[in-house]
Order: C-alpha cells, then sequence, then structure tokens
C-alpha cells in the first residue's frame, strides 16, 4: 500500500514532475523505423509533452514541438524538406535540431534574418535501433541508448507491435515483475474462455500447475525473478536463470522485449519487439526491414480483446482503472517483486534530484556492445533447429505457427513471417499455454 502522495510521486510524468525526471534519463522507442518511411511526419504524445516526430528527405531524424513557433499551428500537418519540417501555415521551416532556417514572407522584410536566428523549437534527440526510433527527454550529454545482444541476433524474423493502453505505464511496468499472473491471467484463464478448464464431466482440474517457490534478484540492468510451479524444480532455468524485469520499464523474456512508455498520466503506449528464430533450412536469413504495426485492444462490441498474451495484460491494467489507487491495495507475499520495484523507484527520484543517474543508465559506450541479458533459450536463438524438431517443441512451436502476442496482425507481416520461415500463421481464437 502507498500513501496518496508517494502513489501520486511514481505516476505523474509531466516536466518537472519527480518520476518525469528519472524517466527523462532513459530513452524510449516510440515508433517503427518503416513508419516514418509510410509516412515522413507522425504526432507524437510523450510523457505529456505533444510533439512530432519527422524524417526529413536528408535522412535526418527530428522531435520537436508540435506547435510551430510562428502562431503555434499543428505541425504533424506539414511537411519534410531537404532539411526539416515545413509549417503548412506560413512556410516557416525548423531543422531536426528545432532551430528556425525558414522564413519566407519574414526574409524579405528582413534579410538579415534576425527574428529567425531568434527563433528554435523545443527539439529532442532521435536514433534508429532495432527496427525502432527512440527518442530521449533528459538532458544532454545523452546516455548511451542500450545495445542489447538479441539486437544483432541473426537468423530471426523480427516484428515491432504498439499499442495505445489507456491507463498510467506504472501498473503495467508492475506486471514485468509479477510472475504469478502467468499462472491465473494467461495459463487458467486462456483456458477458461477456451471452455477447458473442467473435465467433461464438468469437474475442476483443468488448472494450469501452480507456483510454489518465488526469488527476486536485483542486477545492474533492472531484477530478475525467478520460479518453480508444480511440474518444475530447482534445476529449470525458470530458477536457474529466469525472467528480466528491464529498467526501468521494460521486460524481457528471452524471445522478445516489451516496454511500457508513458504517453501521459493516464495513458501509455506498449511497444512489444519479437524474434522469431527461422528453422534451419531457412538460413541464412537476413532480414530486410522489420515491420511494426499496431495491434487492437477492443473488440467491435467495445470490450477488451483477451485472446493474445499482452491482451490479456492490457485488460488486467486498465482494469485497475486510470491510475490505480495503490491506497486501497493488499499486497502479499507474491508481490515483493513489486515491493522492490517501487523502492528502487523512490531511489531513482532521491539521485535525480541529487544530480546523479537512476538506475539502469550507461554512460561508457566500451560496455554498451551487445550486452548479454539473462535468457533462458538464448542457445536456441543462437542455433536454431531444424523444422521437424521445431514443429515438436512444446514451446517454440507455438511462436512459429502462431503470433501469441497481440491481436490482429496483419495479413501483410503474416506473409513476411511465411516468406522468411516457410511457415504460415495459422489463426488463434485463444491463447494456449
Amino acid at each position: 500500500m502507498l500513501s496518496e502522495d508517494k502513489n501520486r510521486q511514481l505516476t505523474q510524468v509531466g516536466p518537472g514532475t519527480p518520476m518525469g525526471e528519472v524517466l527523462r534519463r532513459h530513452w524510449h522507442p516510440i515508433a517503427g523505423i518503416d513508419e516514418l518511411e509510410r509516412n515522413a511526419i507522425k504526432p507524437v504524445r510523450l510523457m505529456g509533452e505533444d510533439l512530432v516526430l519527422f524524417k526529413d528527405l536528408s535522412g535526418q531524424y527530428g522531435l520537436v514541438d508540435r506547435q510551430c513557433a510562428h502562431r503555434r499551428a499543428d505541425l504533424s500537418y506539414g511537411f519534410v524538406e531537404a532539411h526539416g519540417i515545413r509549417c503548412h501555415y506560413h512556410g516557416w521551416q525548423f531543422d531536426p535540431q528545432g532551430q528556425c532556417v525558414s522564413q519566407p514572407y519574414e526574409e524579405q522584410v528582413d534579410p538579415a534574418a534576425r527574428l529567425k536566428c531568434k527563433l528554435r523549437l523545443k527539439a529532442y534527440p532521435v536514433q534508429p535501433k532495432a527496427g525502432l526510433l527512440w527518442a530521449y527527454l533528459g538532458p544532454l550529454p545523452a546516455p548511451e541508448l542500450p545495445d542489447w545482444e538479441p539486437f544483432h541476433w541473426p537468423n530471426g524474423f523480427v516484428q515491432a507491435v504498439f499499442a495505445e493502453v489507456p491507463c498510467n505505464w506504472l501498473q503495467t511496468q508492475e506486471n514485468s515483475i509479477d510472475p504469478v499472473h502467468f499462472e491465473w491471467m494467461h495459463a487458467n484463464w486462456s483456458r477458461h474462455l477456451r471452455g477447458t478448464l473442467r473435465d467433461a464431466a464438468g469437474q475442476e482440474g483443468g488448472y494450469a500447475p501452480t507456483h510454489l517457490k518465488l526469488a527476486f534478484e536485483e542486477f545492474e540492468h533492472g531484477f530478475l525473478y525467478k520460479r518453480i510451479t508444480a511440474d518444475t524444480d530447482e534445476r529449470h532455468p525458470l530458477w536457474t536463470i529466469g525472467r528480466v524485469c528491464l529498467w526501468p520499464n521494460g521486460f524481457f523474456l528471452g524471445d522478445h522485449f516489451e516496454w511500457r512508455v508513458p504517453v501521459d498520466d493516464q495513458n501509455t503506449l506498449s511497444v512489444t519487439w519479437s524474434f522469431i528464430r527461422v528453422p534451419r533450412e531457412a538460413e541464412p536469413y537476413q532480414q530486410p526491414h522489420i515491420p511494426t504495426w499496431v495491434s487492437p485492444i477492443r473488440e467491435a462490441d467495445g470490450r477488451w480483446i483477451s485472446s493474445h498474451v499482452i491482451n490479456q495484460d492490457i485488460v488486467a491494467w486498465v482494469g485497475q482503472g486510470r491510475i490505480a489507487d495503490r491506497t486501497r491495495e493488499n499486497l502479499g507475499a507474491s508481490d515483493r517483486g513489486i515491493a522492490m520495484l517501487r523502492r528502487q523507484l523512490f531511489e531513482d527520484i532521491d539521485a535525480v534530484q541529487a544530480g546523479r543517474d537512476p538506475k539502469g543508465v550507461l554512460r561508457d559506450p566500451a560496455r554498451n556492445q551487445r550486452v548479454v541479458l539473462p535468457s533462458d533459450s538464448r542457445d536456441f536463438f543462437l542455433h536454431g533447429l531444424p523444422l521437424a524438431d521445431y514443429q515438436r517443441h512444446p514451446k517454440w512451436a507455438r511462436l512459429l505457427n502462431h503470433f501469441i502476442f497481440h491481436a490482429g496482425q496483419p495479413a501483410w507481416v503474416q506473409q513476411a513471417h511465411a516468406e522468411a520461415t516457410g511457415v504460415a500463421i495459422q489463426p488463434m481464437q485463444v491463447l494456449d499455454l
């Protein structure tokens, strides 16, 4: 349980707020590289700030204030030129650093361009990596953009999925250090939705193996959670290696990343980066580009979609309200990781207010080279399997044949998956774990 004031400190993300200043010390994925190939301008709301992301005709990326410095027209309706974005209203142009570089009529009146030289929009650095565009909204110099080893794994089909979630970032990130929810929200709830939780006689008995033991550990890049369930023991990789609550707002499960990017206090951008190893028969495979797409979160009747892994997560997140009221919660033994996460966030607030970097910030380029994260399946991703063995595998066959994480995978992405792997995506009504 948190006090109302403590809850506010962790959930408010706007400029000048304690948590907003912590999160501004990190890079955040905000769009797909291929999105800006399709449309060079994208409006973005990030940590309570309205911005516009663009790629100009010289290939430079920019992230600047969405309102023109002239009379506040919306630059997301502008157009890109060789060096920046031009406002559709009166033609004022701004480069990727936010500097005003053109004022067509004003330059006729004042050839010295004194006004132009004074004007600069708020602007933030953008970097491309792993098919995504990343933004940094904090003080300069910016830290290193983490270079995780999976971004370099060969022979994989990668896709990135975005979902707009109407709730605060923290309740989404707390999910990343909550092992028991897998047993109930994904395994048991899916069985209930499929009608297999009871046997033919109507008796209960189809429940997933229950959790018996949990452990939580801190490491340089976040926290690890480890678990033993009724069908495993202390030799199982989920106990010897575990899963990564990636600091400050990520999750790494060995085969995919998830990030929870604050849009504002009441909305979050969910970003999933998925790596699917191609069968050995399809090697060597080099992906020409990484497709990105937006997943729906509601059914046609307005109810939340509950068929896929992260859609199920979303149902739990939004069910807590726009901003979870932590003054009314009752934490149990399984929530020790939640308490550790919150404690570290308060320590990060103290660090930033004292002028220090928070946890997870990388400053040394030499240490930011293919950074290895704990993964219970790293050997499989590095070496792969022949197709026949792949199709028999109890876990990887599911990922090869279905996209289990988000509903609504577009046909063009399914086609790219089939071309890469030689295996067509099969329809999935409800998750089967």
